[in-house]
């Protein structure tokens, strides 16, 4: 983990939107933001927090992507989230003395801003905004994770694979001339932990659909989306 060279460069790329709870603040409200905010890097497989660490500060990817998971019982990792530049963790943790119900770990570099409680608490009297704009992102995130944990006990394998491929592609997608170009922010092995099923598994439906030419991989980490119509259709979205 590294401390971040300079606040005024982090601050930067949020004045270019690239965090959209922070859309609405003007120059000057930035340059309060740089005053208050602490900035850390961390590398690949580190650790941001760690499960059941006390934690007094709301953590906002500025760059890279991050898994949030707990251990089952078993030992196994449960992933219950993929955090990417734009998101943020650690909110609950501000309003009482909780510590933190997952480890977070970088899947790759990873840039953080991070304000403390008191800072946060001044921010948010300051731009009443960002409160609404956090409470909706906590809304679309709960029901996410709600959709997730409600796809394992019902839906089928192939529309729980359909799904994430679906979700991924509208946070990680690219649009091209021969469909959606699919960057996985997760390798095969961690899209089983999060579906719960194993990796065999993973590779087989995966195959199926491309053999269906629904999809086409391009290499480990990207898919090319063909057929997003077909994919909309088996986990029940259809315009």
């Amino acid at each position: 983990m590294m401390e971040c060279g300079s606040c005024r460069d982090c601050l930067h790329k949020l004045c270019a939107h690239k965090i959209p709870v922070f859309a609405s603040l003007n120059r000057e409200e930035m340059a309060h933001l740089s005053s208050i905010a602490r900035h850390r890097n961390y590398g690949k497989g580190e650790n941001l927090v760690s499960e059941g660490d006390p934690l007094d500060a709301l953590v906002i990817l500025n760059e890279g992507d991050a898994k949030a998971y707990q251990l089952t019982p078993d030992g196994h990792e449960q992933i219950l989230y993929v955090f990417s530049q734009g998101d943020f963790f650690g909110e609950r943790n501000l309003l009482g003395n909780r510590t933190s119900p997952y480890t977070v770990t970088a899947l790759k570099p990873v840039k953080t801003c991070i304000f403390g409680r008191d800072a946060f608490h001044d921010m948010l009297r300051a731009n009443p905004e960002i409160a609404v704009k956090i409470i909706e992102e906590l809304e679309s995130r709960m029901e996410r994770m709600e959709n997730a944990l409600q796809n394992m006990g019902v839906r089928n394998l192939d529309e729980r694979i359909g799904g994430l491929l679906l979700d991924f592609s509208e946070k990680y997608g690219a649009k091209v001339p021969e469909g959606i170009l699919l960057r996985l922010p997760l390798s095969r092995e961690g899209i089983a932990r999060y579906l719960g099923v194993a990796r065999e598994t993973v590779s087989r439906k995966l195959g199926q659909l491309e053999k269906d030419g629904v999809i086409r991989s391009v290499s480990n980490k990207s898919i090319l989306i063909l057929n997003g119509e077909a994919l909309k259709t088996a986990v029940g979205k259809e315009n």
